[in-house]
């Protein structure tokens, strides 16, 4: 007989190990809360910048012995309102009393005798400013100047004999009443303009028509 073979069990492969778990990786250390930065210091505000210290005022030309105190209207001078004090009537006060005309016989004098002074001063302002130039241009130009200022005496000349007019008919009493219509003038224009011989309706009446006349 043949002998059996004898087989020997099939040895069962040892049981794999398992494996060891993963160790979990340690939680990551939350990063430390960023300090906050340290405020700014605020800027110290600038000093502000010294006021600038205002210009002195410009000394004021010393008045000129000419017509600046005086009412010199048509002479194109500027008047002194510090040193000219309106006439103001009492109520029911007559017009043109011996108070009133006093009030513009001073007004007319004073204004008289300081176009006077002007037109000697200026005569002797061209006398000391006469040269001649050997440059023509500015021989020119001093003419020029010369010329302006004989024509402005000129006018105050004029202006200086209204004026000795004006006193007269202040003498006879027959100052303040309209040439054209003979009501009163009024103190008020004729402060304004001493040598006035028209009422403020007359006068503008007659600049009409001489503007009408010359188109």
């Amino acid at each position: 007989m043949a002998a059996k073979k004898t087989t020997t069990p099939d040895v069962k492969a040892a049981p794999k190990a398992k494996a060891a778990p993963k160790t979990k990786a340690a939680p990551k250390a939350k990063a430390a809360p960023k300090a906050k930065a340290a405020p700014k210091a605020k800027a110290a505000p600038k000093a502000k910048a010294a006021a600038k210290a205002k210009a002195a005022p410009k000394a004021k030309a010393t008045s000129k012995s000419k017509g600046a105190s005086t009412v010199a209207r048509a002479a194109g001078k500027a008047q002194k309102l510090d040193e000219f004090t309106p006439y103001k009537p009492a109520r029911g006060e007559r017009y043109m009393n011996d108070e009133q005309r006093g009030h513009f016989r001073e007004l007319l004098l004073s204004w008289r005798s300081d176009l006077v002074n002007e037109v000697t001063k200026t005569v002797g302002h061209m006398k000391d400013e006469a040269a001649n130039f050997p440059d023509p241009a500015d021989r020119a130009t001093q003419e020029e100047e010369f010329s302006l200022e004989l024509r402005a005496r000129d006018r105050e000349r004029k202006l200086i004999k209204k004026i000795d007019g004006t006193l007269e008919r202040i003498s006879i009493d027959d100052y303040g009443y309209c040439d054209a219509c003979g009501i009163e003038i009024g103190i008020k224009r004729l402060e304004a303009r001493p040598t006035a011989t028209l009422c403020i309706d007359c006068k503008t009446l007659a600049e009409i028509k001489e503007r009408q006349e010359l188109g």
